[in-house]
């Protein structure tokens, strides 16, 4: 039991802070579109790269082969995101949409090219924190 809180809490904590930000009314920081949308799809992309990789860890953790584990987490990611979108499309002044799933799904993907392209080019002193915090 010890084990799953470890390496699960985190996917469901970060899970349900999206949650509680989505249940948020829609904002505007500017007045000008570009700006608002780039600003808050740049959001996405941050809080579905944490989600992929906090699960990756779950999952890599929990006894799944490495490439099982790069799979599985972004199939929970993908899936979350999906369900978000449904979350959205009853939150007033929200709406769900297939781009968002399409944004956090590539939030996904840069979270796979962190840890497979750039993770182990990395510095030894972030590799050696990355193993710490038993990312791989």
């Amino acid at each position: 039991m010890k084990k799953v809180l470890r390496y699960w809490l985190p996917v469901i904590l970060w899970m349900i802070v999206i949650f509680l930000f989505s249940s948020r009314q829609k904002i505007a920081l500017t007045d000008s579109y570009a700006v608002s949308f780039l600003v808050f799809k740049t959001l996405h992309l941050f809080e579905y790269i944490f989600l992929y990789l906090v699960s990756f860890r779950a999952f890599f953790n929990s006894g799944f082969r490495e490439n099982q584990a790069f799979l599985w987490a972004f199939t929970l990611t993908v899936l979350y995101a999906m369900t978000d979108e449904i979350h959205q499309a009853y939150v007033p002044t929200r709406e769900g949409r297939l781009r968002d799933v399409i944004i956090d799904g590539l939030g996904g993907s840069f979270g796979w090219v962190i840890l497979t392209q750039l993770l182990p080019k990395a510095p030894k002193k972030l590799k050696g924190l990355a193993k710490h915090w038993q990312i791989l």
